[in-house]
């Protein structure tokens, strides 16, 4: 596995990549960087694909910078350089809703989509939230009050890791230990520059064409799920899995199972195009 940086404006974007076959770049959550897809990248190139996972600005090795930006630019930038050819893009929760973009915006650069839990662009808000998961809402709201970052920390970690209605600390061991490390860089990272956010995606999903599958944990937040199973009956042909006993990040705690479902859709998605 190697690791560089590929400049993106005044930005220098921390990308790890192995292999060299067709290529899959690999979309971080808002909660972690590209580390949660080490078992991933490994597993793709023990499969003969190229697989590349690069930190956004404020996550990870990257920082922000003075100037206008956006994601969808940066992930551009990534692509001309990493892929001769459309490539599949695995993305989690705010890295699918980057994935479900770039899609819209250049589908002949997008040979396939994995949508992890996503976020989708201009989704409507829950109408009605568990009191337990409003609770929880209300916890974090009073620890940003109070500026204090380790205590949002476990707070998201609890709702993103563990599941919003499970246990604090069902996820314990290397996972947790990760998630805290990344989690923490993203919560102190300095904000810089002027962000460009992509037209809403919601009311336009139904305009991908490539192959899509969308995976979920049925320990996550009833939004994330809604929003998953709108995409599941909007995009033509798109295929789901449901991973039984994970939340928010079903690569990090299932990542065997997870490995064979995504490889078993990249080798069919990359030959199609």
């Amino acid at each position: 596995m190697s690791a560089r940086t590929i400049r993106s404006g005044a930005a220098d974007l921390a990308i790890e990549s192995a292999g060299s076959g067709p290529p899959v770049a690999l979309l971080h959550a808002g909660v972690a960087d590209r580390r949660m897809w080490r078992e991933q990248i490994a597993a793709l190139a023990r499969e003969g694909f190229g697989a590349h996972a690069y930190d956004r600005r404020g996550f990870g090795d990257t920082l922000h910078a003075d100037e206008a930006w956006s994601h969808l630019r940066d992930l551009v930038a990534v692509l001309d350089d990493v892929a001769r050819a459309p490539a599949i893009l695995v993305g989690c929760s705010l890295g699918g809703a980057l994935a479900i973009d770039a899609a819209l915006a250049h589908p002949k650069r997008v040979a396939g989509l994995v949508l992890v839990a996503p976020a989708i662009g201009g989704a409507p808000a829950p109408t009605s939230v568990p009191a337990p998961i409003q609770a929880m809402i209300d916890r974090m709201e009073r620890a940003d009050e109070a500026n204090d970052v380790d205590a949002i920390n476990a707070l998201e970690a609890h709702a993103w890791l563990d599941g919003p209605l499970e246990p604090e600390g069902r996820v314990g061991g290397p996972a947790r230990t990760l998630f805290l490390e990344m989690n923490g860089i993203a919560l102190r990272a300095e904000m810089r520059g002027e962000q460009h956010r992509e037209p809403e995606a919601y009311t336009r999903v139904a305009g991908i064409g490539c192959p899509t599958l969308v995976a979920w944990g049925d320990r996550d937040f009833p939004d994330v799920v809604a929003n998953c199973r709108h995409l599941v009956a909007t995009v033509r042909g798109a295929r789901h899995h449901v991973f039984r006993g994970a939340a928010h990040l079903p690569n990090v705690e299932q990542p065997v199972a997870f490995d064979r479902l995504l490889v078993e859709f990249c080798r069919p998605a990359s030959e199609r195009r």
